[in-house]
């Protein structure tokens, strides 16, 4: 029996972001009956401490963590590490690997996992996307991120990236380490199907949204996604069409910012919408978008970025090389240039229904041929 336990997401089947969208999809994909999935799951409830729920036979093991805003996962990340001995121990697991998404412990890393090591536990890090990079950080933290990524990256046994271009990173920066590196990205479902829910019918009557008559982005309100360019450069354009925003902006400081700095609420073309986690509502959005805009300047493959090929019929990218690797020739593309989304959104406006078409197709065949699941899942059973 095959033991696999993933560190690093909120939990198993969990709304909220990347690590837990991958997490939950590898493991429903993964047919192998001699494999058991142990996945800690954050909790702020003293009571389900060291708890393990069973969800679709995979062992969810409850970890305690308090608010702590930006330490939380950090304290989150280091409490699981350190129960996993006494947790190993104590359901006398065997053939174990552990999986560490993202590089958040640092410089303890290697004294939380020492002692497993030395009993045969195989370390795999994902370094995600580059933390150091995103600019919602200050720079102290950057810097943290930096060291915790070349401690971390040093004493795992291999390394596994969702992009190409990280890999290359990791294969040049980490050189003299003579690590393993294995190319393996996320993947998004074909043909899925959508649903006109209560929730889609409110929120297209509360905000006057018209089917194929708006252009969608969808991912964390956060800088590195260039929002604030993406918007700046839509309400200097002609289109009647919306741009709707799929986003949480509770309590968003950017969101303050952008509100004094860009006076979106001046376009009424502008809707924030708020979150969708309902797949079947989110899904409609996506394919009854004229077409979707992805910002996203830092990280590797991007989930929401694979979802959207599978499903919208227009793509346009930011021009970062982890986008480009994924949308080739499927997509287009705009830079920090001045009026550079504003060409390319007259450029879509001119479309026929056979050029958008041409795109659709394109774009699927890319998931098709590069990014399902079942292709996904082959790459992590070969190294595990």
């Amino acid at each position: 029996m095959k033991n696999i336990i993933i560190i690093g997401a909120r939990g198993y089947k969990s709304n909220y972001g990347g690590w837990e969208t991958f997490v939950t999809n590898l493991i429903q994909n993964y047919d192998d009956k001699m494999t058991v999935f142990h996945v800690p799951e954050l909790t702020h409830n003293k009571e389900d401490n060291k708890v393990v729920k069973d969800k679709d036979n995979v062992k969810c093991l409850q970890i305690y963590t308090s608010k702590l805003g930006f330490a939380t996962m950090f304290l989150y990340a280091i409490k699981v590490l350190k129960f996993l001995k006494k947790y190993i121990r104590s359901n006398n697991l065997q053939n174990v690997s552990v999986y560490v998404l993202g590089c958040r412990v640092g410089p303890i890393y290697p004294f939380l996992i020492h002692s497993l090591q030395k009993n045969g536990v195989k370390f795999y890090l994902n370094p995600d996307g580059l933390e150091w990079t995103r600019e919602k950080w200050a720079w102290w933290i950057k810097e943290c991120f930096k060291i915790s990524e070349h401690v971390m990256v040093k004493h795992s046994d291999a390394i596994i990236c969702d992009s190409k271009a990280i890999q290359n990173y990791i294969d040049h920066r980490y050189q003299k380490f003579h690590k393993k590196t294995y190319f393996i990205p996320y993947g998004a479902y074909l043909d899925e199907k959508e649903e006109k829910t209560d929730l889609v019918n409110s929120l297209l009557k509360k905000y006057k949204i018209k089917e194929n008559n708006y252009y969608l982005i969808v991912g964390r309100f956060v800088p590195e996604n260039n929002y604030e360019l993406i918007i700046r450069e839509f309400m200097k354009t002609k289109t009647k069409k919306d741009l709707v925003i799929i986003s949480n902006i509770e309590e968003n400081k950017f969101y303050r910012k952008l509100q004094k700095t860009t006076h979106f609420e001046e376009d009424s073309r502008i809707k924030f919408i708020g979150p969708v986690y309902d797949k079947p509502s989110l899904l409609y959005f996506r394919k009854n978008a004229y077409a979707y805009i992805h910002g996203h300047s830092a990280g590797g493959t991007n989930p929401s970025l694979l979802e959207s090929l599978a499903t919208t019929k227009l793509n346009i990218l930011f021009n970062a090389v982890y986008n480009v690797e994924v949308g080739l020739t499927c997509c287009l593309y705009f830079s920090r240039i001045t009026n550079d989304l504003v060409r390319i959104i007259e450029k879509c406006e001119a479309f026929d229904v056979k050029m958008i078409k041409k795109y659709e197709t394109l774009a699927k065949e890319r998931i098709k041929n590069a990014y399902t699941w079942k292709k996904v899942v082959t790459e992590y059973k070969k190294i595990w």
